[in-house]
């Protein structure tokens, strides 16, 4: 049986993943596909680095083109990051021909329409399946499983830093800052954490699976960021004490074919299955007009959850490449983008004051709530030993964005307001 030859770019923690999966289950694969899998070329910044696993030195560069230019080779495999000399790489892999098996979130959050219209043109397969949650096959499922029903929400928590971060907060009554050290101690930080808790990673992931989901181009400006930065232990205090988790959540909702996508801190119902998620894992709840609500769970991030993804990817293009059907399963966003206002943007709303300490205060805000049409779910107000000012606790009931900003500028201008402490979505 011929083999099939597969170029690697990139050899960090999951090429080398994939490298194992390959090489030790060999047997298995092929019994899949029908020949042999040979990782022909790998592209590496340095040939002579110490490795983990055992390569043959003749098959390492430190030219990518060598592997892309490679007529030998059938599939190329991406898993070394960066975006602008990426997409050079992939856009000329699929001009000779190649299939484009990927890990890279940010290169198809910012390009993927673009490499997947190339893709259809050259009948060529790209598939991305660990760019989203790891070990978690959600991206297959968008495509596939849900290709009879209409998607209407898919809410997840798809960053594991963050996640550990909130647990901990959450578990132990720890310190943002403090949490913050241990998780880069612990290797689920970077030194420069600002990506993953100021919710760009998130915010990435949130577009390719809003494009999938809503079969439009959704791009990272049109989801709404908001990080962890911000989140004190005495949030989640509050949140607990009022029966919530919380948890940095992105929400994409599809209406009528309009659509709108955030990422932000939520408090959700501890009866909420993705309330109870917790560490690094990742969960992504999906909701279909037929099927209704589903939930999806595993390791977001990891050598051997993510490169499992990315194998299971490369066993998919090799028996399309067998069936000759390559290139026929790429979903091109159709319809066209249709976003919503803020006026059409409804959610519940939790908000922490600090107010003067004196009678009439509370009437005041609720004359605000009630002319910016925003309705009460529950208030209390309470005194704080450790605060001179009074503490409201304000739970709206579903109020447009619009309104909110509107309570938001009254709010600031109200001179019985000392500060408005924290305000957060509200899920579940």
């Amino acid at each position: 049986m011929k083999p099939v030859k597969v170029g690697l770019l990139g050899l960090g923690t999951v090429g080398t993943g994939v490298v194992r999966i390959v090489q030790g289950n060999q047997e298995d694969l092929s019994s899949q596909v029908g020949s042999p899998i040979h990782i022909e070329r790998i592209a590496v910044k340095n040939c002579d680095k110490p490795r983990s696993i055992e390569i043959d030195p003749a098959k390492l560069t430190t030219d990518p083109w060598e592997v892309i230019r490679d007529p030998e080779i059938d599939v190329i495999v991406e898993v070394m990051g960066g975006v602008e000399a990426t997409r050079e790489y992939i856009l000329e892999a699929l001009e000779r021909g190649k299939h484009i098996v990927t890990a890279n979130k940010d290169l198809m959050a910012l390009y993927g329409t673009e490499i997947l219209e190339k893709a259809q043109e050259k009948q060529c397969d790209v598939f991305y399946e660990a760019s989203v949650a790891g070990g978690i096959p959600i991206i297959r499922t968008l495509i596939e499983g849900f290709s009879s029903d209409r998607i209407v929400k898919i809410m997840g928590i798809v960053n594991g830093t963050t996640n550990y971060i909130l647990t901990k907060m959450s578990q132990e009554g720890a310190s943002y800052d403090d949490v913050l050290k241990e998780a880069q101690e612990l290797g689920y930080a970077e030194s420069d954490p600002t990506s993953d808790v100021e919710g760009l990673d998130a915010a990435r992931k949130m577009a390719i699976l809003g494009t999938l989901g809503f079969r439009t181009n959704v791009e990272l400006r049109d989801v709404s960021v908001s990080g962890i930065s911000g989140v004190s232990k005495e949030d989640i205090l509050f949140a607990k004490r009022l029966g919530y988790e919380m948890k940095l959540l992105g929400i994409a909702e599809s209406d009528n074919d309009e659509f709108s996508i955030s990422v932000q801190p939520t408090m959700i119902r501890t009866s909420h299955p993705i309330a109870s998620v917790n560490g690094v894992f990742n969960a992504v709840y999906v909701y279909g007009e037929a099927v209704g609500e589903t939930m999806f769970y595993g390791a977001g991030a990891g050598e051997m959850p993510t490169a499992t993804s990315v194998v299971a990817d490369l066993v998919a293009v090799i028996k399309n490449l067998k069936l000759g059907v390559n290139g026929l399963k790429q979903i091109v966003p159709y319809k066209n983008k249709k976003l919503k206002s803020d006026d059409d943007i409804y959610f519940k709303n939790f908000l922490l004051l600090h107010v003067d300490d004196k009678a009439g205060v509370l009437a005041k805000i609720t004359q605000v709530l009630a002319e910016c049409d925003v309705s009460l779910d529950s208030v209390v107000q309470q005194a704080n030993p450790n605060n001179p000012a009074a503490e409201i606790i304000i739970v709206t009931h579903d109020a447009s964005k619009s309104s909110m900003n509107k309570v938001l500028r009254r709010f600031e201008e109200l001179e019985v307001i000392r500060r408005i402490k924290s305000h957060y979505r509200v899920e579940g």
